[in-house]
């Protein structure tokens, strides 16, 4: 089959692709074609080793533990272990792979157990595999601060894979959600519900005398330091990025013992439940898919390159077969 690999950390052009054995399913596993996947940042981060701390995380000191890419993905059922009993031959399936990879290919094995559910009926394959990524990540920082009805959010970088997914979900929780993002996705934006778009371009969402519970920093491209006097007594400041590992945790232990606002760091851990809930919403409506570009598994160098401008409004899609 063929499948997209990578044997050492960096630029996108380490990115190749290549034929390799077609996976066997063990008896909890089913065996997905794949239809179409995702680049993500986290994708780009891992190849990259960018930070560093990846490397000690376990995506390999020296070069890449797993040598193919990729983690969302949509698709069918081709064959199913002794043992499985959730999926069958033919079903269609979304989802994602998590840190074992191997999305950005024709096949792929994954556990019955593991991130992936049935795919709405409405949705086509492109749509379903940019699900998982920004939904998870919004999910997991939602929780985090426990985000109720009545509370006010800011979503900065509301146009990206996180930050469509963060407006869309903290509607659903029954929070009043301002979004930040640039003029040319102010419509998109609005149209996701949020109750308040402001464009950066224009103007700063710290100056104008609001506050807020939370600020949720969807592309680590704000500071807390900036947003600190925006929170109400209690608030919270959510980064994101593990790039800023660095100097987050120092800051948000500092938070903790001084002042009334906190800064916390969400990674989260996201559960099959996630998926279930988000896939309920997909299907009364409350939920939908953005994308930007879409690009043929063979243009994974090019797609990769454009993720990492970090201009993509919502989700960048790759189409495995061809359809």
């Amino acid at each position: 089959m063929r499948a997209v690999v990578h044997e050492r950390y960096g630029p996108p052009e380490v990115l190749r692709l290549e034929e390799v054995a077609q996976p066997v399913p063990k008896d909890d596993e089913v065996l997905v074609r794949i239809h179409a996947t995702t680049v993500n940042r986290t994708d780009c981060h891992i190849r990259g080793a960018k930070p560093f701390l990846w490397r000690l995380l376990g995506a390999g000191f020296l070069r890449p533990k797993q040598r193919l890419s990729g983690s969302d993905l949509a698709g069918e059922v081709v064959a199913a272990g002794a043992a499985v009993s959730e999926f069958s031959v033919g079903d269609h399936v979304f989802g994602t792979s998590g840190y074992r990879f191997g999305a950005h290919a024709e096949f792929i094995c994954v556990p019955e157990s593991a991130r992936i559910a049935h795919k709405p009926a409405a949705m086509s394959f492109e749509e379903a595999a940019s699900i998982a990524d920004g939904a998870f990540a919004a999910l997991a920082s939602l929780k985090h601060v426990n985000l109720r009805e009545g509370q006010k959010i800011v979503v900065y970088g509301a146009s990206g894979a996180m930050g469509t997914a963060a407006v869309q979900l903290g509607k659903y929780l029954g929070a009043h959600v301002t979004a930040v993002c640039n003029t040319k996705n102010v419509e998109l934006v609005r149209s996701l519900g949020a109750d308040r778009v402001v464009d950066y371009t224009r103007e700063d969402f710290n100056k104008g005398g609001e506050t807020y519970d939370v600020v949720l920093d969807a592309v680590q491209k704000h500071s807390y330091r900036r947003s600190r006097g925006s929170l109400r007594r209690g608030g919270v400041y959510v980064a994101t990025d593990l790039g800023f590992m660095w100097h987050v945790p120092l800051v948000a232990l500092a938070s903790r013992w001084i002042g009334d606002r906190k800064l916390v760091f969400s990674l989260g851990s996201p559960t099959k439940e996630d998926l279930l809930l988000v896939k309920e919403l997909i299907e009364a409506g409350k939920y939908r898919a953005v994308i930007d570009r879409r690009y043929a598994l063979e243009q994974v160098v090019e797609a990769a390159r454009y993720v990492e401008t970090g201009q993509k409004t919502g989700n960048v899609v790759l189409a495995v077969d061809g359809d």
